[in-house]
């Protein structure tokens, strides 16, 4: 059974590099403008990664333009945590950052376990088709969560 959209959410990982950012891009394909959608990681400590532009791209999501950030930085441009009516952790680490960044606020705060593709792969045709396998889990975890638009 599917949920009614947010007005807002917000997907983080570890570096908002590869996961949150596509989670990022394809919501806003999947659903347009109804939703307030950003992304954020731990740290901001790598560009985007051109893999996850590359299998992106194949499904018309653009992710070359995106800034990578973290929560730190996401709040200093103006963007608080509070204001969001769900965040959804991509990585174990982020959803337990995320749950103590909001114990205080009144918000959900979702894990779905989500593939890393980074370490997987040797050639560039399997690193691929990990970073496809990830893409698509979130595809699928969008159309459950809020089914089709």
């Amino acid at each position: 059974m599917t949920q009614e959209l947010p007005q807002s959410v917000l997907f983080c990982c570890d570096h908002n590099a590869v996961r949150s950012p596509m989670a990022e891009g394809i919501m806003k394909q999947l659903f347009g403008m109804e939703t307030y959608v950003q992304s954020a990681g731990l740290k901001n400590d790598l560009e985007i990664d051109g893999f996850a532009i590359t299998v992106c791209r194949e499904i018309d999501v653009e992710l070359a333009r995106h800034q990578s950030r973290s929560f730190e930085e996401m709040e200093q441009f103006g963007d608080q945590l509070s204001s969001f009516d769900m965040i959804i952790a991509l990585s174990p680490a982020s959803y337990a950052r995320a749950k103590e960044l909001t114990k205080l606020f009144h918000l959900d705060v979702l894990f779905w376990d989500t593939s890393d593709p980074t370490s997987t792969g040797e050639t560039r045709e399997s690193k691929l088709d990990a970073y496809r396998k990830t893409r698509d889990e979130i595809i699928a975890q969008l159309k459950a969560q809020w089914g089709s638009a």
